[in-house]
Formats: C-alpha cells, structure tokens, sequence
C-alpha cells in the first residue's frame, strides 16, 4: 500500500491533489491513501473562516469549500488531524472523527481508525501547558482567548490514546514530540531555523504529551508538521526494542518538501476507512468522564478496564458493520458569485454524522453542553474541584505568528 503524508495542508487541496496526481503519471503508481497533519483548514464558508485563527489578511476560502459542496471530489481517501490555523467550529462538530466531506475524513481530536489492514492514529492540536489540563469548554462564537485555546491539546485526549494496547502502524501529531530532535541532524535543522536554536538546546521544542504517547505507543511511523520544514529521526525504543521512523514536513508551497510517500505491506484490496474496535471501546469508556468547563482534570494513573466495552462493541459492529456514518451537510457551502455570509454570528451545529455514531455507542450528545460544571464525573477520576477559575489571559507564548510571518523571520 501507497500512502502519501502530507505536512501543513492550509487549505490547498487542489495543489496537493495534482501534485500526486503528477506523481502517479511521473513514478508509475498509484497512491491508497493521503494523510494530512494538520492546518488542514477545513473551511466551508465565510462563518468558518471566522473561526479560523489567523490575521484577518491570510483569510482566505482557499480549496476545501468545492469538496464540502461537491464541485470536486476528492481523488484520494484523505485522512487528517487538526492543527491551530483551522475552522474549529466545524472540527467540534465532529470531535469523535467523521467526514468533512466526501472521501475525507477527521480523525477527531484524538481518534483511531482502520484503513485495510492499517491502523492509524492521531491527536490534533498543539500543546500550551496552561490549558492541558483544561476541560473542552470552548463554544463558538469564539473570543479572542477561546479562538486560541479551543486548539490546544487536553489531558483528556491524550489519556483515551495512552490506554491503547494494541499496535498501531502510523500515529499523525501537528506537533513535534519534545526532545525528537535528539535523533536526528539537529545541527543541520538549527543551521536552517535558527531561531529553533534556543529551544533544540534546552531541550523545549515540541510537546511533551505526544513525547509521551511516542513512548508509550511505538508505532513504526510517526509523522508531524507545525514548524514548517522537513526533519527526519529514527528513534530506537530500548537497547532491542522496536524503532519510530519519524518524519517532520513542511507546508504546502513550491519547492518545498511537503509530501512523502511510504509503501506499507497490508492486505489485498479494496480499501476502506474503517472504524477501529479497540478505539470505540476506549471512547465508551471515557464519555462518562469528559471534561466540557474551565475546570481542571486530572485523572489517576492507572489503566481503565473496557473489556466490556470492547466485547459489546464487536457485537454492534459485527451487526451494523464497520464504516463510518455517510457525511451529511450541515452549513452551506461557500458561492464565489455570492462570496459575502448574512450571518454576523458562528453558531455550534449538531452534526447528524456525530449524533449517529452516539446513538451507536448508546451515548449522549455532549458537544453542546455549556453548563457551569459540566458532566457528572464517575468515581474513577480524582479532581481538583478548588482549581475552578476563569480562563487564562492570553500570554506571549498563546500568541501564534502567522506563517508567512515565520518565513520572513527564518529567512
């Protein structure tokens, strides 16, 4: 199996579609699958863009829109994890994974799924420490703060990945994992960001959760995104341990290094996306326990049992089979003869895809709860309920540069 990674997407579908296409015809083959690894920026209208954070002159439809609507369709079975330039209204809506549109699918702030014999997994997002632990409790319309913090990794996510036992074969994160630049040419990286030279040396640059789930979860290929440039590493896992090929990539502009194709054994054909067993049976357990207010969430230590969940869901997929609900509209989509919206306010939208699958795991809708304090919490997790305060203000390091920005400075 062909699969083609891609680093910052930024809405330029069309581009990175011919560019494979290109490829194909110039190599002899044929691409499976595309990841994505976030700034997928699934924009559907001029209400999407708004939620999007980026200065007001890099707001533009871009792409995705014509393959929300139907104009085009997708050539390739795309797969992506969000990042912190992107539509997030749109994502809350399909927080557990779900189509964005057709032949596209989000794997949900954190989520796993079957493509073949493949198993993916990916955590969306970037990590700032002050809202990690943090519940989900950001709602659009977004202010200046939540337009921020609705991207940034929780502690929660994190978890549901960390009680994954068995193997994946591809794990996607927008950010790089905290100290990946140990295995790799660092020197060469700091010689073409230099402004990365600080952090590289005092061991600061990336995210400490997904150096976490790297550990834990060893998956034969790790790929990233976020800061715009190509860095490979391999990391060995113990003394005869199995090894990560990780692959960093950069955005979506000419002669750039934004794309990777890998060949993977797996099964014969035809392949599908697919719903993974194991990764329902963690998000069942958990959905007691998620966290939707400022307040903070912690949770002990130790590993929850689903194996009931996971016998029960085997029982309902073996009955409904394992393909995601089929994608359904629920904004209208972007018309360049009409390009201004009549809406002055971005509102939440229940998500007939999300509702779907919750029916299936015989869960409640929770994506639109705004309440105080949140769902009930089962004995199993310990919080600190005199932790409840405002959100933070922003601070420096909450402010992200825009890209084009960060080039002018690297440069």
């Amino acid at each position: 199996m062909k699969i083609a990674v891609e680093g910052c997407m930024h809405g330029e579908l069309d581009i990175v579609y011919d560019t494979l296409r290109k490829l194909e015809e110039a190599e002899g083959i044929k691409i499976d699958l595309l990841l994505c690894c976030g700034d997928f920026q699934a924009v559907r209208n001029t209400d999407d863009l708004r939620c999007v954070n980026v200065p007001l002159k890099y707001r533009t439809m871009n792409s995705f829109w014509k393959y929300y609507s139907g104009q085009a369709v997708a050539p390739y079975p795309t797969i992506f994890i969000g990042g912190n330039h992107e539509a997030s209204n749109y994502l809350w809506e399909l927080y557990y994974g779900g189509w964005a549109a057709p032949n596209i699918y989000f794997l949900g702030f954190s989520g796993v799924v079957k493509f073949g014999n493949i198993r993916i997994g990916g955590l969306s997002g970037i990590h700032k420490q002050h809202n990690y632990h943090s519940g989900h409790y950001e709602r659009p319309p977004y202010n200046e703060q939540t337009i921020r913090s609705v991207y940034h990794v929780r502690h929660y996510d994190v978890l549901k990945l960390m009680h994954l036992k068995e193997p994946l074969d591809i794990f996607l994160s927008h950010d790089w994992p905290l100290g990946i630049t140990e295995y790799g040419n660092w020197q060469k990286l700091i010689r073409a960001k230099k402004h990365f030279e600080e952090e590289v040396n005092s061991r600061t640059l990336g995210s400490k959760p997904a150096a976490e789930l790297l550990n834990k979860l060893k998956p034969p290929y790790w790929f990233s995104a976020h800061l715009h440039c190509w860095f490979p590493a391999i990391i060995q896992h113990g003394e005869n341990g199995p090894t990560t090929k990780f692959l960093a990539l950069d955005k979506c502009l000419p002669g750039r290094n934004f794309l990777q194709v890998i060949d993977i054994p797996s099964n014969p054909g035809p392949h599908e996306i697919q719903y993974d067993e194991e990764w329902l049976a963690i998000t069942r357990r958990f959905n007691s326990i998620f966290p939707l207010t400022r307040r903070r969430f912690t949770m002990r230590d130790e590993q929850l049992d689903t194996q009931d969940d996971r016998e029960w869901i085997r029982n309902k997929l073996n009955t409904r089979g394992f393909k995601p609900f089929d994608f359904v509209q629920t904004a209208p989509s972007f018309n360049p003869s009409n390009p201004v919206s009549n809406s002055s306010i971005t509102r939440s939208c229940r998500n007939l895809q999300t509702e779907s699958f919750l029916q299936l795991l015989e869960l409640p809708y929770l994506l639109d709860s705004s309440n105080s304090e949140g769902v009930s919490f089962v004995n199993e997790v310990d919080r600190n309920e005199s932790s409840s305060q405002p959100g933070n203000t922003l601070d420096d390091e909450d402010i992200e540069l825009p890209d084009e920005d960060e080039d002018a400075i690297d440069e």
